[in-house]
């Protein structure tokens, strides 16, 4: 490829995660309007849908997008994504009831789990290893920037236009990053054979939606202990056991086990995993805490994300640079946990009427923590493997940020739950609490959201850890074993 058609296609690249990413969150400021238009009467119940369906299928697809990237190349992969994503996008706009609109969102994710992993992919191939720091940082750092935006973007479509146009916009950005991909992005294709194993991506696709439905379910639709939820954990267990099973037999899995004996991988995907959880989890309850303790509207609680978007830009810059000019990818896989942990231990210390440049000031430091380490972990594992295990790799460290970030979400949403309702007066819900009482219950309130965030901290900690035991070095190749059928097998 040529200098100009590397620019153009990274410019395509990019493209294609602030697509993802913003249909990931900026839904969430259209559902009143989504909701009144298509089924006032029964669409609130099918709401959390919207974002679950979306969801659920970028992360089943995930896996899955890995393998083909090895066997028929990123460029096709690429192309076929962002197709399906567009696809997707257009159906949502024209959707005329909540079940079509929801069918639709799941469409769209298929296509939106593919941008996020293949694009790592194809910048991997694309640039040199000196030059491949500073753009996959760069496409982590606009892929963080994408959570805080989202919802902003979202509410003022929704108030300046129709709700439609939240998935219309996607259609002329996607357009281009089509047409740059098909016709500037040349990469070469490193798979010889055409064998992959559907059953296993099935059987991993399946875990992972029975996952994701149990942290959507759990403590909130329906008690921890209903047979309901006991019995989804049950199933997820088991399809768990024979995702395992298949990858140590099949002759090409899905994912393969080998990966895991790398010593890299082996504290990358678990730091990748704790940043989703740390991510999301604080992300959300600081929207919490502004709406609920401090009664600031949502979309001006969306404004209190600027610092954080703001230390993520500043940090995510210097940090790709440094390491254009050969730093170290771990000094700042290091020094990123630290920020993300000191974020955390002050969002901990918040009360009721905490200065509003304190709760700033923690979120900067928040955010030039992830600003550092958004991307930076696949980076580190792309350089541990063979190009011929580039896709399977990517997707396994993409693939355990999703399941952490979901998880996060919902069991700090159980802790938050079961902190105040031992604290609040009477266990009565907040809205439901007495006028006399209720500086009693904001109290209780709060104190469960700082053990939330002193939760976040407590994961970084050991994100801080792990990284400090990461080694990072270019490995040409990997254990033969990682794609040799079994000895099981071969009897």
């Amino acid at each position: 490829m040529t200098e100009r058609q590397k620019k153009l296609a990274l410019l395509a690249c990019l493209l294609t995660i602030v697509l993802a990413i913003l249909d990931q969150n900026i839904v969430s400021a259209a559902t009143v309007k989504i909701v009144r238009d298509l089924d006032p009467v029964h669409g609130l119940e099918l709401l959390p849908w919207l974002v679950t369906a979306y969801g659920l299928a970028a992360t089943a697809a995930l896996p899955l997008y890995g393998k083909l990237c090895d066997v028929y190349g990123a460029k096709r992969v690429f192309v076929a994504a962002i197709a399906v994503f567009l696809a997707g996008s257009a159906l949502c706009g024209m959707a005329q009831s909540m079940a079509e609109l929801i069918a639709f969102r799941a469409v769209q994710g298929i296509g939106g789990g593919g941008l996020m992993s293949v694009t790592m992919v194809v910048i991997a191939q694309m640039a040199d290893a000196k030059k491949r720091a500073g753009q996959s940082g760069m496409a982590g750092l606009v892929a963080g920037l994408g959570m805080v935006v989202g919802p902003l973007v979202g509410g003022l479509l929704a108030d300046s236009a129709s709700w439609r146009w939240i998935f219309y916009v996607n259609l002329p950005l996607g357009a281009v990053a089509l047409t740059i991909a098909a016709t500037a992005l040349h990469l070469p294709v490193h798979g010889r054979r055409h064998r992959i194993d559907f059953f296993g991506a099935g059987l991993v696709a399946a875990a992972a939606s029975v996952l994701l439905l149990i942290t959507e379910w759990g403590g909130r639709s329906y008690p921890w202990s209903s047979a309901r939820i006991l019995g989804l954990i049950g199933l997820g267990f088991v399809l768990i056991v024979l995702f395992m099973w298949r990858q140590a037999t099949a002759a090409e899995p899905i994912l393969p086990l080998g990966l895991f004996r790398n010593a890299t991988l082996r504290i990358a995907i678990p730091v990748q995993a704790l940043i989703g959880v740390a991510m999301t989890g604080s992300i959300v309850y600081v929207m919490v805490y502004l709406q609920v303790v401090r009664g600031i509207p949502a979309t001006r609680a969306g404004l209190y994300l600027i610092p954080m978007a703001a230390g993520m830009t500043v940090a995510g810059t210097i940090a790709g640079k440094l390491m254009a000019r050969d730093w170290p990818v771990k000094w700042f896989v290091i020094a990123g946990s630290a920020c993300v942990l000191l974020g955390t231990l002050a969002l901990g210390t918040v009360g009721v009427s905490t200065p509003s440049w304190r709760i700033w000031l923690a979120l900067s430091v928040f955010g030039a923590g992830l600003g550092q380490l958004l991307g930076q972990l696949i980076i580190v594992s792309q350089q541990a493997v063979p190009p011929r295990l580039l896709g399977v790799t990517t997707t396994a460290v993409r693939f355990g940020q999703t399941l952490g970030g979901a998880l996060g979400a919902a069991v700090f949403g159980t802790v938050l739950t079961r902190v105040y309702s031992a604290k609040a007066p009477g266990g009565a819900a907040l809205d439901a609490v007495p006028a006399a009482l209720r500086p009693q219950a904001l109290h209780a309130f709060v104190s469960a959201i700082d053990v939330v965030f002193l939760g976040a901290a407590g994961v970084a900690a050991v994100m801080l850890l792990l990284a400090l035991r990461l080694r990072v070095s270019w490995s040409t190749a990997l254990d033969d074993a990682a794609e040799r059928p079994s000895p099981a097998l071969s009897r």
